[in-house]
């Protein structure tokens, strides 16, 4: 138990700023061990400035952030390189390269484990190509493994993108709307997949939502972000119509649906 409130994500006076701009403001954060996160605001809220800078591609001005115990702030760069290998990063459009394989994408995943020289040409270990077997059964594309990605539909791309995460073997998940692309019924089964995989490797997962019903659905604690800083930051039951209006205020999130809760309608894994 204590390991999974090991905070793994720690904030402090942090501010990012865009020229002249400052796009986030956030007091203090705290993600720990194994939760799954779900933010939500408006556009321009600040939340991909907030997983770009988790991630290290972004350096605040003031203040600091810790990522698993590192100081993004302090680090050298071999350091801030093998503390990236341990974040995973999940995108809306996938980023997939079309003209090769599930399973040559989700070798992808491994660049960052295997020797430089060796991956460029394609060479990868018996032991890569285990894992990346395992990921792609993981979400349940066996039978897609030789296919080239731009002949899959968006769901399955999205899996192959999934699967490619789980090949680098990541401690954080980030997940940037990973289901703006797809069709609702699709975007549950993608999310509840995800979720899943998260849970098996015992990561911690924080996704961008535009969806307040999904964000509830999805995430044990949501974090709703406006004008770079944090306005709320509470379990999804807290979520309600008044605390929807104080993050989007004068916007026109996706509303929560009225009745029961989308949480209490399980989904079965994609593929299952």
């Amino acid at each position: 138990m204590t390991q999974r409130t090991t905070p793994v994500i720690r904030v402090e006076h942090l501010e990012v700023k865009y020229g002249r701009n400052v796009v986030l403001c956030l007091e203090q954060l705290r993600i720990n061990r194994g939760e799954q996160i779900s933010i939500i605001g408006p556009s321009g809220a600040g939340k991909t400035t907030l997983l770009r800078t988790i991630k290290g591609y972004v350096r605040p001005s003031l203040g600091k952030i810790e990522v698993l115990g590192l100081n993004w702030s302090t680090c050298n760069r071999a350091t801030r390189r093998r503390v990236q290998r341990r974040i995973g990063l999940i995108f809306q459009q996938f980023h997939l390269v079309p003209r090769l394989t599930v399973l040559q994408n989700v070798l992808c995943g491994r660049l960052g484990s295997t020797h430089r020289w060796a991956s460029l040409l394609g060479h990868f270990s018996s032991e890569d190509r285990q894992i990346a077997w395992r990921a792609i059964a993981e979400v349940g594309l066996q039978e897609q493994v030789h296919q080239r990605a731009d002949t899959l539909s968006g769901g399955q791309q999205q899996r192959v993108a999934i699967a490619r995460v789980v090949a680098q073997q990541p401690e954080v998940i980030l997940a940037d709307e990973p289901v703006s692309s797809l069709d609702p019924v699709l975007g549950a089964e993608v999310l509840s997949l995800l979720r899943e995989v998260t849970r098996h490797h015992d990561a911690t997962l924080i996704l961008i939502l535009h969806q307040p019903a999904l964000a509830k659905q999805f995430g044990n604690r949501v974090v709703g972000l406006r004008n770079g800083a944090v306005v709320f930051d509470d379990p999804p039951s807290k979520l309600t119509d008044d605390r929807l209006e104080e993050i989007y205020h004068g916007h026109s999130p996706v509303p929560l649906p009225r009745g029961d809760s989308p949480a209490d309608e399980p989904l079965a894994l994609v593929g299952a």
